[in-house]
């Protein structure tokens, strides 16, 4: 897989680099990286606090014409995955919160904004937009529980090698996803949910209950089932966690 790595000091936010972007090499994969971005975002209106030059801030363009735009979800679940097979090099613990950060214990240690272009004949592109904490001892925003993997294991990691790391395990999923397979991943996804077994608190615009993950179904849908018994389906931002604020 033909991969196109930029380095960009600072910007406004990789993701946005890479929405304007026009690649003459016909790369299958461009890789943006910064050591600050003046605008970065979570997901929804949160902003992504970031010490410049101390974690992972990037975003990778690719053109998944292979995936039906029906199953588009299973690319949120290949490039969870590729973190989390990163990560588990170097610490136990780490586990997929719906729909896409990756979380140590209860803590969060890295999201990603995806944002996908369709036209009738399928997926135009698709941007992951990733922030991984890497090296910063201290975080100053209202964020309830970051986390970085210094803090884990006690040193601090090359952030080079970490990148490279998850960019080759993100290639080894698509070329896989590409060639058909799918099951394995979503299998795989379900396995590392975090909070994944027993009845947790939730609430959704109606009222609060308890409930455990059934599953996450192909259109990325959160399929809970509460302590009544209930089947209860909900799209990104219509539940919360009560277990975290």
């Amino acid at each position: 897989m033909k991969t196109r790595f930029i380095h960009l000091s600072e910007t406004d936010s990789t993701n946005r680099f890479l929405r304007d972007f026009h690649d003459d090499t016909k790369a299958d994969m461009v890789v943006v990286t910064t050591d600050f971005q003046t605008a970065g975002r979570g997901q929804g209106t949160h902003s992504w606090e970031s010490e410049r030059a101390k974690n992972l801030l990037f975003s990778v363009l690719i053109h998944p014409v292979n995936v039906a735009v029906a199953d588009q979800f299973i690319l949120s679940e290949v490039g969870a995955l590729a973190l989390k097979k990163t990560l588990d090099a170097y610490t136990d613990g780490i586990t997929l919160k719906w729909p896409n950060d990756i979380y140590w214990q209860d803590r969060k240690i890295s999201g990603t904004l995806i944002e996908t272009s369709v036209s009738s004949h399928g997926f135009r592109r698709c941007i992951f937009g990733v922030g991984l904490n890497v090296n910063q001892q201290v975080f100053c925003s209202d964020a309830p529980n970051p986390v970085a993997l210094c803090q884990i294991i006690g040193h601090e990691v090359d952030r080079e090698t970490l990148l490279h790391a998850i960019i080759n395990h993100l290639q080894d999923y698509l070329q896989r996803l590409y060639d058909g397979e799918q099951e394995p991943f979503r299998k795989a996804y379900h396995e590392a949910l975090y909070h994944r077994q027993g009845f947790w608190p939730y609430k959704d615009a109606k009222e609060a209950f308890r409930a455990e993950i059934f599953g996450v179904t192909h259109d990325g849908h959160l399929h809970l089932r509460d302590d009544t018994g209930k089947d209860r389906l909900y799209a990104f931002g219509e539940v919360k966690s009560l277990h975290l604020q």
